[in-house]
């Protein structure tokens, strides 16, 4: 059963199914749930396309915030990870393409660090894991993965019959239009996140060290999500999808400090709008910009850089 709540700070809709909990005090705002089984799907998230489902988000932008979660990430290649954190989780900008009420026919777009354990397999790059802590783009939204999806369906069912996967993981990357990249810190640490969109590219940073440069993102508009769940879903150059859930113990993923800013071509935003709660204590504490005001978050504030 799904639980909208009042928005926060009249914007943030808070999104519980299942047992998930979404709490926030002046230090962080957790999103969690005790344990779930294979038989209930469960969800923890905050959005901003709840209300009038539409997407407030265009380029360029900058998000910034410090996270951590309770388990570790599960390790690429590593199909049995019996301490990981179970399911999907994370934070960013996509279209909500799997909500009927949001827009129908679209195809996904996402600019967000993700995360995914086993048996999650979405293989969407070649010579990349399908499950693991990364960041990541889709640009399916566009004529050119329109004209891939016959190509893309021919390459698979190739693979399926000589067990050649080369060609259809390259056509299915056209299609998805997905660039990625692992992230190798510990997820149970408080760690900075910075995410980049401009027109041109999004560009992630992990603690300040650039991790992924992807062309050619997104154009928007895009909402904001945050989430952690317990669900899995599998595609693969060989055709295979599907989804599902898992059975998970208690997990939760927090957020300190968000803040999302407009970026100009003169400033590259070096100090960002400082947060006025959900903020983790230990962190720095950068100087808002006098023409930096007020935004429509808890936690953050809105500011051309």
């Amino acid at each position: 059963m799904q639980h909208p709540d009042k928005t926060i700070d009249g914007t943030w809709l808070p999104w519980r199914i299942g047992r998930g909990r979404v709490e926030g005090d002046a230090a962080a705002l957790r999103l969690s749930f005790e344990a779930t089984s294979a038989a209930h799907y469960t969800d923890a998230e905050v959005h901003d396309y709840g209300r009038d489902r539409r997407f407030a988000w265009r380029p360029p932008l900058r998000l910034r915030l410090r996270a951590r979660a309770s388990h570790p990430a599960a390790q690429p290649n590593v199909s049995h990870n019996a301490s990981a954190l179970l399911g999907t989780a994370g934070f960013g900008f996509w279209n909500a393409p799997f909500m009927r009420t949001i827009q129908v026919g679209r195809l996904p777009e996402a600019v967000w660090f993700l995360y995914t354990s086993p048996p999650n397999n979405l293989a969407l790059v070649p010579g990349m894991p399908g499950w693991g802590w990364r960041a990541q783009v889709v640009h399916a939204h566009r004529w050119g993965a329109v004209a891939a999806g016959i190509p893309t369906l021919a390459a698979m069912a190739w693979a399926r019959v000589s067990g050649n996967e080369a060609p259809a993981a390259r056509w299915l990357n056209r299609l998805t239009g997905a660039h990625e990249a692992l992230i190798g810190v510990d997820l149970t640490e408080w760690h900075t996140y910075q995410l980049d969109w401009t027109a041109d590219a999004a560009t992630f940073f992990v603690d300040g060290t650039e991790i992924l440069r992807a062309p050619a993102p997104p154009p928007g508009p895009l909402g904001f999500i945050a989430w952690i769940d317990n669900q899995y879903a599998v595609i693969t150059p060989r055709g295979m999808f599907k989804s599902g859930i898992l059975a998970t113990g208690p997990q939760w993923l927090e957020l300190a400090g968000v803040e999302i800013g407009t970026i100009t071509q003169q400033s590259s935003c070096a100090t960002a709008a400082k947060a006025t709660s959900w903020n983790d204590p230990a962190a720095p504490q950068p100087t808002a910009p006098a023409a930096c005001a007020p935004g429509m978050y808890p936690a953050t504030r809105r500011c051309r850089c």
